[in-house]
């Protein structure tokens, strides 16, 4: 990072005195600092200008700011979020970190500390882009063709890029369908990165995580009042997508009672709060994705007809890793890039570990693999993983990747188990017998057999 660097800053708080604190003291020929007072106000300011750095109150009048976080990760890509937080709040600040806050700074706070959070927090800005700036293979000014977080040239994955190209500029929404794992939620931002409304917000929400109770508040959002506990007004999922897209994710886990509504947003593009009486205009895009069988769900009463065939006007399939194993080599490499350590080069894998990893069927898809493999690049030793880096179950799928014998006798099975498991744990027999489901005596007497 030179001194040059333009550090671009939003002030999320609704204390209009620490907004002006923060503005007046904080800027500089090197910070533009803009603020917000609730999160309605926050998402108008991210569409205009990309900020790198947003200082965000844990409470606000509209909104939970840990919800706001997850939203402006969605939406900015890189950001780097330090939350403000009260005395009583720093056990929620630090739940937070663990999901992709960068700091949190409690209130009364120190301005020279806090000038201190911004600049390391600006420098995991520039440390990012650069390593964007790398992956996706910038030379000369040239940016790749696709985003390079849709990897893969199997011909099931040129004809996903066929189809988002047709479909991103279009306003019509898009049914993405695929097992856990594949990739929907990727296919879903580069649609969205796409599309006329790129620079509009990506709001995501995963519908298997929507309270039973409260669920058609988190989408519309309430009004004081409107039931126990609604101390304030909120805003929901859809006045935040305003504007820009609303990507509901496993759409299936929706409940009928709430079905019917969301059907009417999309044909009317107007919607009410829980509790309010007035109609409120939005311009949203839908995408949605499911790991289910729609048509089936709705043949047997589990979905709604109308909303199926509402939202299946353009539908994606993404087949499932198993049936494009030709794109594990180059997930892999991806994947070893994003886990290298510092200026040091990326793992590399044995022969042995490319046959395993060949072999097996990777029931959670590409998210499985990512996971292996970072596993693997903690577990390698000279920067090289080897089979003793795998996780049991991908050894245990395959006997042995290279071996041609069709069948062998159990009896020889068993003790070629046993000593790939003694093999795994380095020797350690109390592991090994633990993870066979035997006793130790039984392990000794097998091993003298």
């Amino acid at each position: 990072m030179t001194t040059s660097d333009t550090i671009h800053i939003l002030v999320v708080d609704d204390e209009k005195s620490i907004r002006r604190l923060i503005e007046k003291e904080m800027a500089s020929p090197r910070r533009v600092i803009k603020t917000a007072g609730s999160g309605r106000e926050a998402f108008a300011a991210i569409r205009k200008f990309p900020f790198d750095v947003i200082l965000l109150d844990i409470r606000l009048p509209d909104a939970s700011g840990l919800d706001l976080m997850l939203q402006f990760q969605e939406t900015l890509p890189g950001v780097q979020v330090i939350l403000i937080t009260g005395f009583g709040e720093v056990h929620d600040a630090v739940a937070a970190m663990k999901n992709g806050a960068c700091d949190y700074i409690t209130k009364p706070f120190d301005l020279d500390t806090l000038d201190e959070r911004i600049d390391k927090a600006h420098e995991q800005v520039c440390v990012r882009k650069e390593l964007r700036r790398l992956k996706e293979g910038k030379e000369g000014g040239k940016k790749s063709t696709y985003p390079q977080e849709l990897i893969g040239h199997s011909a099931s994955m040129n004809h996903v890029r066929y189809l988002i190209d047709k479909v991103a500029p279009a306003q019509v929404p898009v049914l993405i369908n695929g097992e856990s794992g594949t990739g929907k939620n990727v296919v879903a931002r580069v649609i969205h990165g796409r599309s006329l409304r790129a620079a509009s917000p990506l709001i995501t929400k995963n519908c298997a995580t929507l309270s039973s109770e409260l669920v058609r508040s988190e989408l519309f959002g309430h009004c004081k009042g409107a039931f126990t506990g609604a101390d304030e007004s909120r805003d929901g999922l859809l006045a935040m997508a305003d504007g820009g897209t609303l990507f509901l994710d496993e759409i299936g886990e929706l409940p009928l009672s709430v079905q019917a509504s969301l059907l009417r947003v999309m044909e009317t593009q107007t919607f009410r709060r829980v509790g309010e009486k007035e109609e409120r205009k939005v311009d949203i895009r839908f995408l949605f994705a499911t790991n289910r069988n729609l048509r089936e769900e709705s043949e047997a009463g589990h979905f709604r007809k109308d909303l199926y065939h509402r939202l299946n006007v353009f539908n994606i399939k993404i087949l499932p890793l198993r049936e494009r194993k030709e794109e594990i080599p180059v997930l892999m490499e991806f994947f070893l890039e994003q886990h290298r350590v510092g200026n040091h080069p990326p793992c590399t894998v044995s022969k042995k570990v490319m046959q395993y990893l060949m072999a097996y069927d990777w029931p959670g898809n590409v998210r499985e693999l990512h996971n292996v493999i970072e596993r693997g690049v903690i577990l390698s030793e000279n920067n090289v993983i080897t089979e003793q880096a795998l996780p049991f179950e991908i050894l245990d799928a395959a006997e042995d990747p290279s071996c041609e014998e069709p069948f062998l006798p159990l009896k020889e099975l068993e003790r070629k188990h046993m000593l790939k498991v003694l093999d795994y744990v380095k020797g350690n027999r109390s592991k090994a017998s633990e993870l066979l489901g035997v006793s130790r005596k039984t392990l000794y007497r097998k091993l003298q057999e």
